[in-house]
């Protein structure tokens, strides 16, 4: 058995994980993002409330752990920032901690149970708050070290001129620090941006495509934009890494008008040719953090044994 652990700024999810298709949540606790003991007895809470002891530990976390210094980098959650994470829970727990970033744990969680079962070459990619992604290669994650692989939203290479016909765009600011990533217009509140910059409103992500589905054409312009300057990017990802489906997470995702579009326009920019769906809407019906970690804690069960 391992338990799993989502980890985000706001809520700490824990499950105890039996198989891959065998996770079981338990409830949520809030997250002592300023108190790192508090930090560390909210996670022996979740252990002892599953009632067994597992084989490993398996962390989800909405960072990285750096690895030339192994330390982690999670800015929203102060008390864990900068530390020697995993040292710092094994010494505390007492059991094998593993940690892995939130993108690529959804990525492993649809290599092993859901739309990337199967496939070899699984880049599992996020489009929600902001744009990430995760590379899992015959199960395995490419950052199983830690590190910043799969992160396709980053970098300054988003289109200043896209659409049909084109529109000249400016090189958007990032949270990175960068101008121009994919993140800066590829995330809900990028699209929301590039939806001002084009019609001059206001609307919310999930409005802007409610209004693309009624035919409205401020809409429809800022669709066709952003999905040619998401589309040129992620075909580059997929000619990279050879991924053969690429589900996507995140709260963009709800919209299956949008994954069918965006599907399109990247098969029509890589050299393989796919007479099937390549991007597709991710599949895990439980919490992705959870399941990725557990797929993770499995992989490290099974070395052991």
């Amino acid at each position: 058995m391992i338990v799993c652990f989502d980890i985000g700024g706001t809520a700490i999810k824990g499950a105890g994980a039996w198989a891959v298709d065998d996770v079981r949540p338990v409830a949520r606790r809030q997250t002592p993002i300023h108190d790192f003991d508090a930090f560390i007895g909210v996670l022996k809470d979740v252990i002892d409330e599953i009632g067994e002891t597992p084989t490993c530990v398996a962390l989800s976390i909405a960072g990285i752990i750096d690895p030339d210094t192994d330390r982690a980098v999670i800015a929203n959650i102060p008390c864990a920032h900068g530390r020697l994470l995993r040292a710092d829970l094994e010494a505390a727990l007492g059991l094998p901690v593993l940690i892995a970033n939130d993108a690529d744990c959804c990525a492993l969680a649809e290599y092993g149970a859901g739309a990337g079962r199967g496939h070899r070459v699984v880049f599992g990619a996020i489009l929600g708050t902001g744009v990430g992604g995760g590379l899992v290669v015959d199960g395995k994650l490419i950052n199983s070290a830690g590190g910043f692989a799969g992160e396709w939203g980053h970098g300054p290479v988003a289109a200043t001129r896209a659409g049909n016909p084109p529109v000249e765009l400016p090189r958007f600011a990032c949270g990175c620090g960068l101008d121009g990533c994919v993140d800066a217009i590829g995330s809900a509140r990028g699209m929301e941006k590039l939806h001002r910059h084009l019609a001059g409103s206001e609307l919310k992500a999930e409005d802007i495509l409610d209004a693309w589905q009624t035919g409205d054409v401020d809409a429809a312009r800022t669709i066709d934009v952003y999905i040619d300057i998401l589309s040129a990017p992620l075909a580059l990802v997929v000619n990279m890494t050879g991924a053969t489906i690429v589900p996507v997470g995140g709260g963009l995702s709800n919209s299956m008008p949008l994954i069918e579009a965006l599907d399109r326009a990247v098969k029509a920019r890589i050299l393989r040719k796919f007479q099937r769906p390549l991007v597709v809407r991710a599949e895990c019906a439980i919490e992705p953090g959870l399941v990725g970690a557990a797929v993770l804690g499995a992989a490290f069960a099974s070395s052991e044994a």
